[in-house]
């Protein structure tokens, strides 16, 4: 969801700066405008700049964090993990742009190996928009994160590659018509 709400910070807490990555501490009582809350994470402006701050601290915010769903401790067979990675890689989005990154085209590949019964490691190979971008690490953790967060998921490897290099033919048509391409 992109938004203009305004919210005053109600305790520290720790942000990344967009767009180059590096770590800093928000204050408690700023004044932040969310501009996008997509994946679980928001993107906010204090002060005329833009940091990223994860979904864990969404109360430093006054917003209530999800909650991680109950394991049904169930094996879970691949071929539904898939389904469920796929989905899951679709709540990653780029702060400042907001489409997910398989929708960026921003996934080059990925697969799963069964660790054990009902136990897989995920094997992903991602790209940025730009070489540079600093946000690089704080998008591929994300990654990580989220597909830790399957059942059945033990161990996940995240990848950054630069072949080939990324370009907005990438995009998906979905992708596309939410960035007003099409």
């Amino acid at each position: 969801m992109n938004s203009n709400e305004s919210v005053t910070l109600n305790r520290e807490v720790e942000a990344a700066l967009i767009p180059i990555g590096t770590k800093v501490t928000l204050q408690k009582g700023e004044q932040a405008s969310i501009t996008q809350s997509l994946g679980g994470s928001y993107t906010v402006v204090v002060n005329g700049n833009m940091f990223r701050i994860e979904g864990k601290d969404a109360d430093a915010l006054g917003i209530q964090p999800a909650s991680k769903p109950a394991s049904t401790g169930a094996p879970v067979a691949q071929e539904s993990l898939v389904r469920g990675f796929w989905n899951k890689l679709g709540t990653c989005y780029d702060p400042e742009i907001p489409v997910n990154v398989v929708d960026l085209g921003l996934i080059y590949d990925c697969h799963l190996t069964s660790l054990n019964a009902g136990s897989f490691r995920a094997d992903v190979k991602m790209t940025l928009t730009a070489p540079g971008c600093g946000m690089g690490p704080m998008l591929a953790q994300d990654v990580q994160n989220k597909l830790l967060g399957l059942e059945g998921v033990d161990d996940v490897s995240v990848e950054l590659v630069w072949d080939p290099p990324w370009n907005q033919s990438m995009i998906s048509e979905a992708g596309k018509l939410q960035l007003g391409l099409m």
